[in-house]
């Protein structure tokens, strides 16, 4: 924990790490989840993770699902992502049971929101997605996935299987103590918008995405 000095000389402390806030159901188009509530003390994010059932602890279904409000809210082609969360929360509920980890703070692989609609109208003009951001001074992924792991060990898991096309969510859990069983894929079709887009994630970024193969014919 931190300690600051007060105005007076006194020492006065800041609260470190995730604390559960409230716990609320939540009844969606795919079914009804708890939508349990964190504040994350380090950055000051609120975070939420839609559990659906009675998860267990171990081999739990689990999507760490990075906030897209172009995909997720506006049903944007340029990405998959609207369609991966929406596949994900449907993934859930066919099981039975499992978690969708909503990250806050993660929008447009974590430089922020404006930041990606700059790195979307470069890439308007020829760029890929890791040549725009690195053209913005920025990074290619930003992303931190220490407060996923440190919110599924408040909810008792301790090992999952991710629903998750990007080797880097399982390396990042496995390093913060949560254990990967399987990494269940998270394919989406294609479409012409999104394509390219898809394709420097499997070059450049190392997901797997063999589905890709089968669209060659698009541009």
């Amino acid at each position: 924990m931190t300690e600051d000095l007060g105005v007076l000389g006194k020492k006065s402390t800041r609260r470190t790490g995730v604390e559960r806030v409230v716990n609320a159901a939540l009844p969606t188009a795919y079914g009804t989840f708890q939508a349990v509530g964190y504040l994350d003390h380090d950055r000051g994010d609120e975070q939420v993770a839609l559990v659906h059932g009675g998860i267990g602890i171990d081999r739990v279904l689990v999507r760490l699902h990075s906030e897209c409000l172009t995909g997720d809210a506006f049903g944007s082609q340029h990405c998959e992502c609207g369609d991966q969360l929406a596949a994900a929360l449907s993934a859930v509920v066919a099981e039975g049971s499992g978690i969708v980890v909503y990250l806050r703070g993660h929008e447009g692989r974590g430089i922020g929101l404006l930041a990606k609609l700059r790195a979307m109208a470069l890439q308007a003009e020829g760029l890929d997605t890791v040549e725009a951001n690195l053209a913005l001074g920025l990074p290619v992924d930003a992303r931190d996935y220490g407060v996923a792991a440190r919110m599924l060990h408040d909810l008792g898991v301790r090992s999952v299987r991710l629903m998750s096309n990007n080797p880097r969510k399982r390396e990042a859990l496995v390093r913060h103590g949560i254990q990967v069983a399987e990494q269940v894929p998270l394919l989406i079709p294609p479409c012409e918008n999104n394509i390219t887009y898809l394709r420097t994630k499997r070059e450049r970024l190392d997901h797997h995405l063999p589905h890709l193969d089968a669209v060659a014919h698009l541009s």
